[in-house]
């Protein structure tokens, strides 16, 4: 979410949009205003405090960020248009939309409804909260054709307020390269394929069946490295983590597995690049950014056949979708994967599908959706 709301405020402010993101401080040495670029700065809101919040804290303090944000809609002026990401900057926009009678957008990246399906659900609250939400939005972004059946039918959207953006990739940094070099810049000299986990340590991501496909691998005799690129995340993060490190210890497999500690946007592309093939094992995934900017590496994947995943990669073109949460199933997917004749046609496919999604195009459409939104009546709720 970080990246979209970056990338896709870089790309607005380039098309001559003034952009004003909102955000919670967390340190006193936060300033109060930084200027990423022309037409593009990021404000601290005081709320609550000084420090990283636990996600379960973080609903405390809505009212006093949203008290902040129209502190500062009153010195600066009213905006065209508020753009939420994720359901609690969507409280906060819900209330600042009647208060300021300004149109609202809002992308939530992650359902609980859609999390519920396929994982399990944590709170009834949130659900409840996202459905009031969505039905008050006078425009909804899905990332794919998948997450707007879904905001569709499990929370009742209206198919007209509802508009797929995909999300883009930087190719300036996310493009193919030369596999030998990028192993040497990642430290990463190993003998074998070179597996790549990019994400949260957390049980949506799945991370556990990455590791259960590398150790599968093994006992069928395959030399490789697995990357664990990330960290802990969420209630369950620490839990996950360690649960990880003990599996590698007791399968003995600890020069074969490496843990990375997360990583710069633009560092991952090395990543990816070093990469014989990324797996994306999400038990949800709204989009799956991690699959497009190893497409775009040139990377193959091998995915869940889950969310917008399922519109990303496509088995035997550029990766392989997996349907079970088996390590065997997953391990005989790399191994399709990892065929000697199969790594040149997947990676071209790869960099092929990628090619089209750029920051510039996700920015474009939003900008034909506030347009339309400055000439229509406010959804009222």
């Amino acid at each position: 979410m970080n990246v979209y709301v970056r990338e896709l405020s870089a790309a607005l402010a380039r098309l001559g949009h003034r952009v004003e993101v909102y955000t919670r401080r967390d340190s006193l040495s936060q300033p109060d205003v930084v200027l990423v670029e022309p037409g593009f700065r990021v404000h601290h809101v005081t709320a609550g405090p000084l420090r990283e919040l636990e996600r379960d804290e973080l609903p405390l303090y809505v009212d006093e960020f949203t008290d902040g944000i129209a502190t500062l809609f009153r010195r600066d002026g009213r905006p065209d248009v508020i753009h939420a990401n994720y359901w609690l900057s969507a409280q906060a926009g819900h209330r600042l939309k009647h208060e300021w009678n300004v149109p609202l957008v809002a992308t939530f990246h992650t359902l609980e409804r859609v999390k519920a399906e396929s994982f399990e659900s944590e709170s009834r609250v949130r659900a409840q909260e996202e459905e009031r939400i969505i039905g008050c939005c006078d425009a909804v972004l899905a990332s794919c054709d998948v997450e707007a059946e879904q905001i569709i039918s499990l929370y009742d959207g209206d198919r007209s307020r509802v508009s797929v953006v995909p999300l883009g990739v930087e190719h300036a940094f996310f493009s193919p390269g030369y596999r030998p070099q990028a192993r040497r810049a990642v430290g990463r000299l190993a003998k074998g394929p070179l597996l790549l986990f990019v994400g949260r340590l957390q049980q949506l991501k799945g991370v556990d069946l990455a590791l259960a496909t590398s150790l599968e691998l093994r006992r069928r005799g395959r030399e490789h490295q697995l990357a664990i690129v990330g960290g802990p995340s969420g209630p369950d993060g620490a839990a996950t983590l360690r649960d990880l490190h003990e599996s590698v210890r007791r399968a003995g497999a600890t020069r074969d597995v490496v843990f990375v500690a997360p990583q710069s946007h633009q560092r991952l592309s090395t990543w990816f690049r070093a990469a014989d093939v990324t797996l994306v094992p999400s038990r949800a995934e709204s989009f799956g950014l991690v699959a497009l900017e190893s497409c775009a590496c040139g990377t193959p994947v091998v995915a869940s056949d889950v969310g917008g995943l399922s519109s990303l990669v496509t088995s035997n073109v550029n990766g392989q979708l997996v349907t079970e949460r088996s390590a065997t199933s997953w391990a005989n997917a790399v191994e399709s994967v990892l065929e000697a004749g199969a790594q040149q046609r997947l990676s071209t496919n790869a960099v092929l599908r990628a090619r089209p999604f750029t920051w510039r195009t996700a920015a474009l459409s939003l900008s034909d959706i506030v347009q339309r939104l400055g000439s229509s009546q406010l959804v009222s709720c």
